[in-house]
């Protein structure tokens, strides 16, 4: 008579109506199923006679060559230039990338996440999307999977970050501006959720309070880190009884967005009034008037994320130092001339 073929997890998938990335996450413990869904699960192991092989699987666990970058806004020049950095790095290695935007949404963002890890990837660099809660990534640590942040920290979060130095980058900006000769200064978008908000309007603050300029001369202004939120912004401050003369923007896109705004008000960015970016996307240099803009070397920092989680792959460990990457002030045509030689002070 003879012998019973040996089962597999696809004959298990097949008798429980899952997928076949389901049965494994089954067998390998994880919390990211539910119940109901596992029960199924194991009643189809018993079902049809399946043996788990832990040491081949975890094996075929340890030589996974995929990794996940999952990014907040790849429609953010800044974050697609980093991430083309990351995967320059895998590329070389024999990684395979993949790359999910969630487009700040947390729930397309725990999709995406639980998603990769049925897909068994061997580590994650995430951009965390706005109102991530600091619990988001428990699962993800409590299964001992690499994962790195980029750019954005989560408060209270043990996971290593990778982020340019914000607060000295928003000080030499904001120093910058004052030294032309503004006095009416202001902060374009971001929003308060955001640790890297903190970090730059901390900057602009320091810069002011140190460098004597009064806080009812300085304006913060909430937005969008979009265009869109730089045009939102420079109407509430123009509409302002005084308004600012110069304004330190939370990134690149947002001063863009800014300087469409001044056109379309027949003002012109420089002349009328200063804005300075943040990040210095490639776009900057090109713009019209080119964008000074606090350079971040966005694919180095790519690169650095891409660096650090081989690292912690080959030596099977979660834990890695954070990298706080240098910073410095490039100026081009986006502040004008110097106002205090002989210019007014109105914008």
């Amino acid at each position: 008579m003879a012998s019973r073929p040996k089962a597999t997890i696809l004959d298990i998938a097949r008798e429980a109506g899952v997928s076949k990335s389901t049965v494994s996450l089954v067998l390998q413990g994880s919390g990211l199923i539910r119940p109901e869904t596992a029960l199924k699960v194991r009643k189809a192991i018993e079902d049809v006679g399946y043996v788990y092989n832990r040491g081949a699987a975890n094996l075929r666990k340890a030589h996974s060559n995929v990794i996940g970058m999952v990014i907040n806004d790849l429609t953010n020049p800044f974050f697609a230039e980093m991430a083309v950095g990351m995967e320059r790095v895998f590329q070389s290695a024999g990684i395979v990338p993949f790359i999910a935007n969630t487009a700040e949404n947390p729930v397309r963002q725990e999709e995406v996440l639980k998603s990769l890890m049925e897909q068994g990837v061997a580590g994650l660099i995430v951009s965390p999307a706005r109102g991530t809660t600091p619990g988001a990534f428990r699962r993800i640590e409590t299964a001992g999977l690499p994962i790195v942040f980029t750019m954005r920290r989560l408060p209270e979060s043990r996971i290593p970050v990778i982020a340019p130095d914000n607060h000295r980058g928003a000080w030499l900006a904001t120093a910058h501006l004052i030294g032309k000769g503004h006095r009416r200064l202001a902060f374009f978008g971001g929003s308060s959720d955001l640790v890297v908000y903190h970090e730059r309007l901390g900057g602009f603050r320091e810069a002011c309070e140190g460098l004597g300029i009064a806080k009812r001369d300085t304006l913060v202004v909430e937005g969008e880190t979009s265009r869109k939120g730089g045009i939102a912004c420079l109407e509430t401050a123009l509409a302002m009884a005084e308004p600012p003369t110069a304004a330190l923007c939370f990134n690149d896109a947002v001063a863009f967005g800014v300087m469409l705004a001044l056109r379309k008000r027949g003002l012109e960015p420089g002349a009328d009034f200063a804005v300075v970016g943040f990040d210095d996307v490639i776009e900057a240099q090109h713009y019209m008037p080119a964008l000074t803009s606090v350079a971040v070397d966005s694919a180095g920092l790519g690169e650095r994320a891409a660096h650090v989680m081989l690292k912690m792959i080959q030596s099977r460990t979660t834990r890695a130092e954070d990298h706080i990457g240098a910073v410095n002030l490039v100026v081009r045509d986006s502040c004008g001339p110097d106002r205090r030689a002989g210019m007014g002070d109105a914008a």
